[in-house]
């Protein structure tokens, strides 16, 4: 039965980016549907991460325009962005590797708590209250990503994979409307990806979490994706669903190296 998606939660519109006189992006346009799994791919060096940086508010395009919920972002920085339901994992792990798993996740929350530094420093009365509740939806994550026996394992002591798992679990604990996942798999053995996969399905099935991600596996990208986006030097050459994106000749030829 084919899947079903809502509207159009991202449209990203003539999109350029540039660095100097380096072209990282170049007039690139595509949407994102609520409750879809959509990817993008394409040879080292094509703006994929450039792109996941612009939808997050890290760069800021020259030109183009950028549609959330339909309404135009100007501007957006990346802690408005997750203010407005945006997260994100990073290519190369952003942890804090002396503290722990449940530490690590619970500062996904730091966005949705409401007291003061002062009551929190006091740990009493509204704040006790808080951080419980926090705390809470804190091991819900932990549960679903099945690592309740690392729990207070500090995360530097943890090998790769699993790391990648508390840093998705940090993404998930600031609840998201759009999760946008930077090679979340990279670096990762046969077992470890097929971990992964099964909860990135579970995210987007379980919670309704709309989600683009980035990844070279293409196994993994055909398997998983409602639709494919694919760039090659900062140009869109392909976009549609895995099948159609899969028989494209420019998208073979790009991975081929035939292309240029």
């Amino acid at each position: 039965m084919a899947r079903e998606f809502g509207e159009v939660i991202l449209d990203l519109q003539n999109i350029s980016l540039r660095f100097g006189g380096v072209k990282a992006l170049t007039d690139i346009s595509f949407n994102v549907r609520e409750h879809e799994i959509r990817s993008i791919i394409g040879p080292n060096g094509a703006g994929k991460s450039s792109m996941l940086n612009v939808m997050n508010g890290v760069y800021h395009p020259q030109e183009g325009k950028i549609m959330f919920r339909g309404e135009q972002r100007q501007k957006m920085e990346p802690h408005m962005a997750a203010s407005q339901g945006i997260a994100r994992t990073f290519q190369n792990i952003a942890l804090f590797k002396g503290m722990s798993v449940l530490d690590n996740i619970m500062t996904g929350r730091i966005l949705k708590m409401k007291c003061n530094l002062f009551h929190h420093a006091l740990y009493w009365g509204p704040a006790q209250r808080e951080e419980i509740e926090h705390r809470k939806k804190v091991e819900e994550v932990i549960d679903f990503l099945e690592i309740q026996s690392i729990r207070k394992t500090p995360v530097g002591r943890l090998p790769y994979g699993l790391q990648k798992r508390v840093e998705l679990g940090r993404a998930l604990a600031a609840e998201p409307t759009l999760l946008l996942l930077d090679e979340p798999m990279a670096g990762m053995n046969v077992e470890e990806k097929q971990d992964m996969c099964r909860f990135i399905l579970d995210v987007n099935d379980q919670f309704g979490t709309t989600i683009v991600l980035i990844e070279h596996d293409m196994g993994v990208v055909m398997d998983i994706s409602d639709r494919v986006v694919v760039l090659d030097y900062g140009k869109k050459i392909g976009d549609g669903e895995p099948d159609e994106v899969k028989n494209n000749p420019d998208v073979i030829a790009a991975y081929l190296g035939t292309s240029h």
